[in-house]
């Protein structure tokens, strides 16, 4: 047993000082005024004044994709890559990370060997054998299965049964509508990824917009196995009322980077909650021309920030969040701890600092006049990483 003493504790609705926070074995005991931590323990935590916070739980990061493929033709080990991206993000303060890897049935200008079948298969099975072997954060996958991803069906129903999966998303990328609605913005996205022609884009979106698509009987098929296994099911770039619904009718209760505000609030009407990306809220703005994550916030129609692809965007996001925007630093908190896990079937387990759940705790540091810097992180109650930043005397 231990306490963390003299340090802002980020709750659920504010921020409790002159608390300590008790720790015993693997989980949250009490919060007590301070000073009373002494008569249970003499084990003492000095926060020095940081901020307290719950882990960051990132629902939504296809980060591990590059660190495993850093080149298009460099594909290092996968266990080396899963190993060395979970010190990263540790130091981000993501205590729970859902893996992103993509179930793709082809690839047209993004040739990341990561998506072939082969190796996604081995990456998932690493996430699996991490729960029982040495690790430092919670590693989980989030299964992004393409709807035209026709032949791959009963593998991804494979691993669902094996308890592999612990959080699906049902995709569609074709060109035209969802994310990629304007054509001239796919035509620069794929220009982003590839040396290629305008005829050679014109002739792919024919390609791609004649492909064939799941049933939706299958789709429901897999949904409904997915949530009998207590997975979340969620919808990506969501764009209309229709196809809301559409979703919603099979299960899904998670809309992830809903493309305008109209769609942000029409899932939340339907009791889904919505995902935003932190990187937007830094970005002021979707890299897709889409959402405005911060309006979306303003709003009241976004629930959960994920990392997407840039994991140190997070914690940045939520003191940008509190403090420029006014949401409030609980409240913006939230978004990145207690939203998600609940979202993910976890919320009694993790995302708050509440006793009873597990005791995943960052410490929060301002420097440089206002910079967030996570310097020591628990999980389970176990100091996993802790950093100094020093200041040469003059």
């Amino acid at each position: 047993m231990f306490a963390i003493t003299n340090g802002e504790i980020v709750g659920e609705d504010g921020i409790a000082t002159g608390m300590d926070l008790i720790v015993e074995g693997d989980a949250i005991a009490d919060v007590v005024p301070r000073g009373r931590a002494r008569l249970r323990t003499d084990q003492m935590a000095d926060a020095r004044g940081r901020f307290v916070m719950p882990g960051f739980v990132d629902v939504h990061s296809d980060y591990i994709e590059r660190m495993a493929a850093p080149r298009p033709t460099s594909l290092m080990d996968l266990t080396l890559s899963l190993r060395e991206a979970e010190r990263e993000l540790a130091t981000h303060g993501i205590t729970t990370m859902f893996h992103s890897l993509s179930l793709f049935d082809h690839l047209v200008f993004d040739s990341n060997p990561v998506r072939d079948p082969e190796n996604t298969k081995r990456f998932i099975d690493i996430i699996a054998a991490s729960h029982s072997s040495r690790h430092l954060i919670r590693h989980r996958f989030h299964a992004r299965f393409e709807i035209d991803n026709l032949r791959r069906v009963e593998e991804i129903s494979g691993y669902i049964r094996d308890g592999k999966v612990h959080l699906i998303s049902f995709m569609d990328h074709t060109p035209g509508q969802g994310q990629y609605r304007d054509l001239e913005m796919y035509r620069g996205t794929v220009k982003g990824y590839r040396d290629i022609s305008d005829e050679e884009i014109d002739e792919a979106i024919v390609r791609l917009q004649g492909r064939a698509k799941l049933e939706e009987s299958t789709i429901r098929t897999i949904a409904e196995l997915a949530i009998s296994n207590g997975i979340a099911v969620a919808s990506h770039d969501d764009d209309t009322a229709e196809k809301l619904a559409y979703v919603r009718g099979f299960g899904a209760t998670i809309s992830e980077f809903p493309i305008t505000l109209e769609a942000a609030r029409e899932a939340r009407r339907l009791g889904m909650v919505t995902v935003i990306g932190a990187p937007n809220v830094l970005l002021g703005g979707s890299h897709s021309g889409n959402l405005s994550a911060t309006e979306a916030v303003m709003d009241g129609s976004a629930d959960i920030l994920c990392s997407d692809y840039y994991p140190a965007a997070i914690l940045h996001a939520v003191f940008r969040l509190a403090e420029e925007e006014g949401v409030g630093l609980a409240s913006a908190t939230r978004l990145a701890t207690l939203n998600p896990a609940s979202a993910v079937k976890m919320g009694d387990e993790i995302g708050s600092l509440t006793p009873g759940k597990k005791a995943d705790i960052i410490l929060v540091e301002k420097i440089d006049g206002g910079f967030p810097a996570v310097t020591t992180v628990f999980v389970d109650g176990r100091v996993i990483m802790t950093t100094d930043y020093r200041q040469r005397k003059p």
